[in-house]
């Protein structure tokens, strides 16, 4: 098999799928649209992580070609894809779902972290050659606290697993419910009253038709003083509403790892001193990517067997 890793791959893998037989090409950079277009005429398998974007043109470009079979996203979310026109033209569509949901939700939980007790300020100014004790000195601890999460899915359930060790009660919204999970420290509940109850509020839902389900109008359902932390997807969040809710003080503090463009251009939100940012790093782990791309192999294994 040909296979393009359009936004590269964990080295073991590639070396496995080497040694199988299979050629792998992994590009400099990461194909632009245009480019997407002819290089899927000439391969078997296309690999993605999030730079990569296979959208309608690419998956037509590919089906008149006939060749390109299987998309594989490295990593939770699929919604980089437009998975299921690509089905309707004969290309199946796989992810990794279990590779890294404990790494993005341990980033999660860090920021939760960071946010609680202004650690990514603090550090900053220190390399600033200051030493601003007293202006730290109101932190707040996440013992006792309320975690909202919406998505309650791999990642979300890890996250709640791991703020529950920490002493935090855990409020979650989704769709679905998985069985036998809830208990006097975990329950499932509608959104608004996880707006109106968390403290921290952490999303883990993939993006919904581009439109943000954090806004001026679900901020304002939310407690005064809340803490929202989003490593899903930057389009879940309106930056001008929480830029401004930030700067009323209603929103007290934001932990990102993923923004509405990448790389972000919001210098007034990342740069804001109460925003913990990170620059989408959420599945960044060696374990993580290890098991991605094991599970990679795995899928194009068993798909072509």
């Amino acid at each position: 098999m040909r296979i393009l890793a359009s936004d590269g791959m964990e080295k073991s893998a590639i070396a496995k799928l080497r040694e199988q037989g299979n050629e792998v090409v992994v590009p400099e950079t990461t194909p632009t649209p245009d480019e997407l277009c002819q290089l899927v005429k000439e391969f078997d398998v296309l690999v993605v992580r999030s730079a990569t974007k296979v959208r309608v043109p690419a998956i037509d470009s590919a089906a008149e070609a006939g060749r390109l079979k299987l998309i594989i996203r490295g990593g939770v979310g699929i919604d980089n894809i437009d998975h299921e026109y690509a089905k309707t033209k004969g290309i199946e569509v796989r992810n990794t779902p279990r590779a890294s949901s404990d790494a993005v939700a341990e980033l999660a939980l860090a920021h939760m972290l960071s946010c609680a007790r202004f650690v990514s300020a603090a550090g900053h100014s220190m390399r600033e050659n200051k030493w601003e004790k007293k202006a730290y000195a109101k932190g707040i601890e996440l013992g006792g606290k309320t975690l909202g999460v919406i998505g309650y899915g791999r990642i979300g359930q890890s996250l709640g697993r791991m703020a529950r060790a920490l002493g935090m009660k855990v409020l979650a919204y989704d769709i679905f419910h998985v069985e036998g999970i809830e208990n006097e420290n975990m329950k499932y509940v509608e959104m608004d009253e996880l707006l109106a109850n968390s403290d921290f509020i952490s999303l883990h839902t993939p993006s919904l038709d581009g439109k943000p389900l954090i806004n001026a109008d679900t901020i304002a359902k939310m407690k005064d003083g809340v803490n929202i932390i989003n490593t899903s997807r930057g389009a879940n969040i309106d930056e001008n509403a929480l830029l401004d809710a930030l700067n009323s003080g209603k929103v007290r503090s934001a932990g990102l790892d993923v923004w509405a463009e990448e790389p972000s251009k919001n210098e007034a939100l990342y740069s804001h001193p109460m925003v913990s940012c990170t620059p989408h790093i959420g599945a960044s782990t060696v374990e993580a990517q290890k098991r991605i791309g094991a599970e990679i192999v795995d899928i194009i294994g068993k798909f072509f067997a």
